[in-house]
């Protein structure tokens, strides 16, 4: 199953690149400053920032679906991403070196499936996942700390 990996669309984000840190509070936000990498996984260029980079930090309401399974979390932003990254058929450097959660979803935003998986094994459970009768889509979250990472959708060759 051939599959793509998308960052979240930076458009949602743009109101507050370079906001003040009244407007970031006002939306329960804040700048803050990489220090260390691995360690501040932005989830639009789908890359840990480097020292010294500025990020924000903000709730994201990465999973709206007239489901219980509708989901919200923490996520950083780097400043300076102004392009959603898409991955083909390729996981990211961001989530091959980190324990994921991955979990499957079917068309109405239902859970139907779920494992954890080291991320440098993650590319064939990902792949498995997306063949499942009746899966849509993957939503990968960090194992540890819980936080959404990445979506990921099957994709069919024609």
């Amino acid at each position: 199953m051939n599959y793509v990996v998308k960052g979240i669309e930076p458009a949602l984000f743009a109101h507050l690149r370079g906001a003040d840190d009244e407007t970031l509070r006002q939306v329960g936000a804040r700048r803050v400053r990489a220090d260390a990498t691995p360690g501040f996984p932005c989830r639009v260029s789908l890359e840990d920032a480097r020292v010294g980079e500025d990020l924000i930090l903000l709730p994201f309401a990465h999973h709206v679906a007239d489901s219980p399974y509708q989901a919200s979390g923490p996520v950083f932003i780097r400043e300076s991403s102004l392009e959603g990254a898409q991955y083909h058929n390729i996981l990211p450097e961001q989530l091959r070196v980190r324990l994921l959660s991955v979990r499957a979803y079917d068309g109405q935003g239902d859970m139907v499936d779920a494992t954890v998986v080291e991320g440098a094994e993650a590319d064939g459970e990902v792949r498995s996942m997306l063949a499942q009768r009746g899966v849509a889509f993957l939503h990968v979250h960090f194992a540890r700390r819980g936080c959404f990472a990445a979506r990921i959708d099957g994709v069919t060759r024609a």
